[in-house]
């Protein structure tokens, strides 16, 4: 886990230096995997429950999904780890999640046009992520 302490010292400083281990970067992305999967669960039963549903049922869907919205924002924040240092990964991981959501419920196959799209939100979310300005090589 992230040392609060150190984590509050480059958060004060507004440290851009701050480096996370590789554990670290596994336990962000475990929280990030969670919270985006409960996100994108959340919203695809809101929606099935807007279009597909009427009564008590799409009141209980809505019920269902909005739960699911406050556990990702719950397990988005209890990530031990600084927001803007994992927001490239939390994003990439966002996209990916959300295809496999969209096909399981959906049955939608993501089209080249997403793909590609994809492809340069993915990198990017690695960019911001993994990219240190000021180190060279």
């Amino acid at each position: 886990m992230l040392d609060p302490k150190r984590l509050e010292l480059a958060q004060k400083e507004g440290s851009s230096s701050f480096k996370m281990t590789g554990s670290q970067i596994s336990s962000a992305f475990g929280f990030l995997l969670v919270a985006t999967a409960l996100e994108v669960s959340g919203d695809a039963i809101v929606r099935l429950a807007i279009f597909n549903h009427a009564g008590i049922l799409r009141a209980a869907l809505m019920i269902s999904g909005a739960a699911l919205l406050f556990g990702y924002g719950f397990s988005l924040n209890m990530a031990p780890v600084e927001f803007r240092q994992v927001v490239g990964l939390y994003i990439a991981t966002l996209f990916i999640v959300w295809q496999i959501i969209n096909f399981i419920v959906f049955r939608t196959s993501p089209n080249l046009p997403i793909l590609t799209g994809g492809s340069l939100i993915v990198i990017g979310g690695l960019v911001v992520t993994f990219w240190q300005p000021g180190h060279r090589g």
